[in-house]
């Protein structure tokens, strides 16, 4: 799975719990999987990639 496959995954679990918001994405690998938006440990870079534009997409996220 590449990042823009990965895009939705932290997208609606940003919305859906979004505590998770600060996570790192070592920290969302099994986040992911054990929510079942993954069926496996996805890279950290992909996974990296794809908080970084979910970030972006949701302006009450950015840093002040």
């Amino acid at each position: 799975m590449n990042s823009a496959q990965l895009l939705p995954c932290p997208r609606d679990l940003y919305s859906h719990l979004p505590e998770t918001y600060h996570l790192q994405p070592y920290e969302l690998q099994s986040k992911l999987v054990s929510l079942g938006y993954t069926d496996e440990l996805e890279n950290e870079a992909e996974i990296a990639a794809a908080v970084e534009v979910a970030r972006q997409d949701w302006p009450q996220w950015k840093a002040a």
